[in-house]
């Protein structure tokens, strides 16, 4: 396996691998995916062998055009249109009921498929070539770290596949948000890059009703998760360290993190930034960890969201006996990374 470098040689070779039944490593603009043809069930297979997935869990499909879209599902709603028109091609997974053409392996059996439309132009260019939907869940074992540079999903799936196009980091680092339109309603199944106030304008939002079955991607109690165990708590400052343990933290500001703000502080820290005042090596020896990541020291959390899974990769290789994540601001994007954080959490 290789991790190439992108042109459109290395586009001319994923295209070849897939139209000949093969799984492609592939950016988006979220995480990397792992693409298969979604509409040929032996080679979605290959992705959950690859990537150990279970098969109760179903994957998103990827689509060229609107027009794939009406191959593989049954569109109605007007306010899915107007979400559509709004926000694809993007990080906007939209919930639709399936046609018979899509395979029972990629829904896991259920009556619906997930469907979006990537923004990145490398996957673009390889989906427009192939004019076929591509299934593509992340890059990455089941349950681990989501991928969000081409190094990642070769430390993940190294001999599992046969090739990896590098395009990068990812921009948004988190993956997409998952909706399904319900009654003139929007129903946010995961939280991602298209938050709730940038949906609001279009209808009520709400949460699903829960069924106690999966329904869409990224709905397990438990993933995401770093091989370290790791805690979530509401403030660093008040979190008491064993003796004689290696402990890491994540934090959202490192000028939060010295100042021992919680998170209520740090609502106001997001509009009102003032520069670092240590180093991030003096900040973990400042709280008594061994070492620390903060994800945006001017408290963006848009690039907190982009640097979070590189982060938690980061601590989970540095032999902790544990990590200590702090909730971020839970509003904006901030609520998509909470929902990961809470997923990742061994508490």
């Amino acid at each position: 396996m290789k991790t190439e470098i992108v042109s459109a040689q290395e586009c001319a070779k994923a295209i070849k691998l897939l139209r000949n039944g093969e799984v492609v490593a592939l950016p988006t603009e979220t995480v990397y995916g792992l693409a298969a043809d979604a509409l040929n069930p032996d080679t979605v297979a290959k992705i959950f062998d690859a990537k150990e997935r279970p098969r109760f869990d179903p994957l998103i499909v990827h689509v060229p055009n609107r027009e794939a879209l009406d191959e593989i599902a049954t569109v109605e709603s007007g306010l899915a249109h107007e979400l559509m028109e709004k926000f694809w091609p993007g990080p906007l997974t939209l919930i639709f009921p399936k046609r018979e053409i899509v395979p029972d392996i990629v829904t896991a059996g259920l009556e619906t498929v997930a469907v979006r439309m990537s923004a990145h132009p490398i996957f673009r260019e390889v989906v427009g070539a192939l004019d076929r939907p591509l299934a593509a869940p992340s890059a990455n074992r089941f349950g681990r770290i989501s991928p969000t540079t081409a190094q990642h999903v070769f430390d993940e799936l190294s001999g599992r596949i046969p090739l990896i196009v590098d395009g990068g980091a990812t921009k948004h680092g988190i993956e997409s948000t998952i909706i399904q339109v319900a009654n003139g309603v929007i129903e946010v199944w995961r939280r991602g890059p298209i938050t709730g106030e940038m949906l609001r304008p279009f209808g009520e939002v709400r949460k699903p009703t829960s069924s106690g079955t999966v329904g869409a991607p990224g709905q397990l109690p438990t993933h995401y998760a770093p091989r370290t165990k790791l805690i979530l708590v509401n403030d660093l400052q008040n979190f008491s360290s064993p003796p004689g343990k290696r402990i890491g933290a994540l934090c959202f500001s490192s000028v939060a993190a010295a100042a021992g703000r919680g998170a209520a502080s740090y609502h106001r820290s997001i509009s009102k930034p003032r520069p670092a005042t240590a180093a991030t090596s003096g900040l973990a020896k400042f709280v008594g960890f061994a070492t620390m990541r903060c994800l945006s020291e001017q408290g963006d959390l848009r690039e907190a969201a982009a640097n979070f899974f590189k982060m938690l990769r980061e601590l989970d290789a540095e032999n902790l006996d544990l990590i200590v994540a702090e909730r971020v601001p839970e509003e904006g994007i901030g609520a998509a990374i909470n929902d990961r954080l809470g997923r990742a959490a061994t508490n």
